[in-house]
């Protein structure tokens, strides 16, 4: 690789808290790579790696060369907070990129704001996060959490009374975006009258789901809607599994995303939806140069975590470019984050724009697993594969 990613685990030169010089520019990054927010981590940093090989090949950012500064918060919402400080007052960051997920984006975009930093996030969509007054964020995303199955409500919606599910039953970690995925897609189908049998919310770090599973299997609810990260939602279905329990629909946030995933419940994905803001297939321009790039590097397409930390990336050089600046300096930052609060940004997952509170204007597509593979299924125009329903046994 061309690009410098480097793990910190001690001081670093000189130059600490003076930014990278005239040469390079530094970001500064804390990710969940151990914990329970570790598999989408690696792959935000996966994403991140990527992209900064990519620019560096082509000249850098304003003629300097991409330096990644990256910390392991240990999916630790007070050991994020220490890394932004770190990265901002000891290891001279330039800019800085987000972590991974709203508990953890929320104390690290606190930090940049205090020290006027620009803060663009790829995995930080529950509401929450944009209730906190931050002018710095960027959500690098189409949509917020309670938006991301809104594709998927009005799809149930259409069914013909005879097809559509009739109950529902949600499980959901005790985290702002799991809950917005699932609470969002709970709002809308209780409002047209199909019922929650089922409303379980665990903590994150729980591993068994016996209990849980258990009162799912015996309500026989027609939908199960996990609000997930990664290895709840693998053992959650693991587990609903071994009660025999087959649901008409089943959809889970976040996990069915992961490469790991199928292999982790034992290849039984037929019919599994989940919303992503990403297909490698989308023919937006830069989408073909970044595809081709990653694949190169990992011999595997992206996914929607190493695409949404590619769009970070973007982002933010779209900013760079556009006021001439990438420096710690508090009227450099403001230059950036004034520039995106007026301008829209072509990304590999679409021309994003943004509201007052770093509110993405858009929404997410429904993926599902067709023969093996992961289709899109909504929207109608979209769609790669039509919608399976019922869902095969699993």
């Amino acid at each position: 690789m061309t690009s410098a990613a480097l793990v910190l685990t001690g001081c670093l030169s000189s130059s600490a808290g003076q930014g990278g010089g005239d040469d390079t520019i530094r970001i500064g990054i804390s990710l969940p790579l151990t914990g329970d927010f570790s598999e989408p981590g690696k792959g935000v940093r996966r994403g991140y790696e990527a992209w900064a090989d990519y620019v560096n090949a082509r000249g850098g950012l304003l003629g300097r060369r991409v330096e990644l500064m990256i910390l392991d918060d240990q999916s630790s919402s007070d050991r994020v907070a220490a890394d932004y400080e770190k990265l901002i007052n000891q290891n001279g960051a330039d800019l800085v990129f987000g972590p991974f997920s709203t508990r953890l984006v929320i104390p690290a975009a606190q930090v940049a704001k205090d020290y006027g930093f620009l803060f663009v996030e790829p995995a930080g969509a529950a509401e929450e996060v944009f209730a906190q007054g931050f002018d710095n964020l960027f959500y690098a995303a189409p949509a917020v959490a309670e938006d991301h199955y809104d594709h998927l409500a009005e799809a149930i919606l259409a069914m013909p009374p005879d097809r559509r599910p009739r109950t529902a039953a949600y499980a959901a970690m005790d985290d702002p975006f799991a809950q917005g995925t699932a609470y969002g897609l709970k709002e809308e189908l209780e409002q047209a009258g199909i019922r929650t049998v089922v409303d379980e919310v665990y903590p994150p770090n729980t591993t068994d789901f016996g209990s849980i599973a258990a009162k799912i299997a015996d309500s026989r609810a027609d939908l199960v809607v996990g609000g997930t990260q990664y290895q709840d939602a693998v053992n959650l279905i693991v587990a609903l599994r071994q009660l025999g329990y087959q649901p008409a629909m089943a959809a889970f946030s976040t996990a069915p995303t992961n490469p790991e995933f199928p292999k982790a419940i034992g290849e039984q994905t037929e019919g599994i939806l989940s919303p992503t803001g990403y297909t490698p297939e989308a023919d937006y321009p830069s989408n073909t140069e970044f595809v081709a790039h990653y694949t190169a590097i990992h011999g595997s397409e992206p996914k929607e975590d190493e695409a949404n930390a590619w769009t970070t990336g973007q982002v933010v050089a779209a900013a760079v470019r556009a006021v001439g600046c990438a420096d710690p300096d508090p009227r450099c930052q403001r230059k950036l984050i004034d520039w995106l609060h007026g301008n829209a940004v072509d990304t590999v997952v679409g021309k994003l724009s943004w509201d007052a509170t770093g509110k993405p204007q858009g929404a997410h597509l429904i993926q599902q697993y067709v023969d093996g593979q992961i289709r899109i299924v909504l929207p109608d125009d979209t769609e790669e594969a039509a919608l399976i329903h019922p869902k095969p046994a699993w």
